[in-house]
């Protein structure tokens, strides 16, 4: 068979095994060509920045490259060694260095980052490096005693390495001691664990409220004769065609203390005019704003799996003698698992990630992680810290997917 197949011949008398082969050669290259704009569009907008997100949260050289000496000073001697008269020449020099290569300000910004105060150290002192004399080990510390402390140069050590994990121990509130062990910052600075323990309570919170309000809208879309159904959806869709930034602020016209919301309770007498509940600028604000604009994230999977759904299922098991709560926990809600897992990851990964819904009515109470990203972001500058706390955030994501595939199966994932 294979003979009589390498002996057949095109029209124009070519082989036809290799006629065969060239056309499938073709249809790749005509297939790679068109996913090839999708491809370098994925990989320039989101793998990329997401690797240089990556390599900022372990690699910052703004002290190595400005403290060679101190580098070279360190690697001859281990986490331990007393800091001596030749520890405290190569600071000079390195001083001498930052002066003229004007870098004192991003070296102390890089030790700032661990000690706060470092930063004017390091400019103040370079600004009059040329008073200084030997014996260093005298003259440094008499231009300011903090030259002395331990924890300095602990810093200054850690620091000397481009390549840190110091910036995921500190997003983890965590640090290192005069020995290099690593331990607990000070109770008052901890803060990055309580903000992601916030982060995952109220995402969790939100998306079990989205499911819950979900359910009933999706199964009445599933069910209504279409012409309903679709005047239905169009409300659902609604909140798209919508700016964002419009339906948080009009949050905080409902429920400011002067607001709608409350004007009415009071007028209805529910509440005393001195009893006016704060809804805005905390968590409750937070919970109802973001609940309100993921909600249609969780109605479109639900709704995805509810359709196809025949009515007939249910009846079969009531003619049977099911009852309708039995016919609907053994029959109608395992089918619509699916689309429940798939909106319940959609919006959990929405949530963790929300930064201007919480930033505008979440208050001190009601801020997520994302805001303090974008804080180190825009105004701390701390951008190393700020790639690790998102890269702590990337990788928590990952795990939810990952236990995603293995309860539910990507396969199974229903987004609409």
């Amino acid at each position: 068979m294979t003979d009589a197949t390498a002996m057949l011949t095109t029209n124009d008398g070519q082989p036809l095994k290799a006629a065969l082969a060239r056309s499938q050669r073709r249809a790749r290259r005509n297939a790679l060509l068109l996913v090839a704009p999708l491809f370098l569009f994925v990989l320039i907008t989101f793998v990329i920045p997401i690797g240089q997100m990556l390599s900022q949260s372990v690699y910052n050289n703004n002290f190595s490259v400005a403290a060679p000496n101190l580098g070279a000073w360190f690697d001859d001697h281990p986490q331990g060694s007393e800091i001596d008269e030749t520890a405290f020449a190569a600071l000079v020099a390195d001083l001498q260095y930052m002066k003229e290569e004007k870098l004192s300000g991003s070296a102390g910004t890089r030790i700032n980052y661990d000690i706060s105060g470092s930063r004017s150290l390091f400019t103040g002192s370079a600004r009059k490096v040329d008073d200084l004399t030997p014996p260093y080990a005298i003259s440094v510390p008499a231009l300011d005693e903090k030259w002395t402390d331990p924890n300095l140069w602990r810093a200054m050590r850690s620091a000397s390495s481009p390549l840190t994990g110091d910036f995921y121990l500190a997003a983890l509130d965590l640090t290192r001691d005069e020995a290099g062990v690593i331990v607990q910052v000070e109770p008052r600075q901890r803060v990055y664990k309580m903000l992601f323990g916030r982060t995952l309570m109220l995402s969790a919170l939100i998306t079990g409220i989205c499911l819950v309000l979900a359910f009933p809208i999706a199964h009445l879309l599933a069910t209504l004769p279409l012409a309903k159904s679709n005047l239905l959806m169009i409300l659902v869709l609604l909140p798209f065609w919508t700016s964002l930034l419009v339906r948080t602020t009009s949050w905080i016209v409902l429920l400011q203390q002067q607001g709608v919301v409350n004007s009415l309770l009071v007028s209805l007498g529910i509440i005393g005019d001195d009893g006016r509940i704060q809804m805005i600028y905390n968590q409750m604000g937070t919970i109802i704003a973001m609940t309100h604009i993921l909600l249609p994230f969780m109605v479109l999977p639900l709704y995805s799996v509810m359709r196809p759904i025949p009515p007939s299922y249910v009846r079969a098991a009531r003619s049977l003698g099911a009852s309708s709560w039995t016919a609907f926990r053994r029959i109608y809600l395992p089918q619509t698992v699916p689309g429940m897992a798939a909106g319940a990851l959609l919006v959990f990964i929405l949530s963790v990630g929300y930064y201007i819904t919480p930033a505008l009515v979440g208050g001190a109470d009601g801020q997520l992680i994302s805001n303090l990203i974008a804080f180190h972001m825009q105004k701390s500058l701390n951008w190393s810290l700020a790639a690790a706390l998102a890269g702590l955030l990337l990788f928590g994501v990952l795990v939810l997917y990952w236990l995603y595939d293995k309860l539910v199966g990507i396969d199974n994932l229903k987004l609409g």
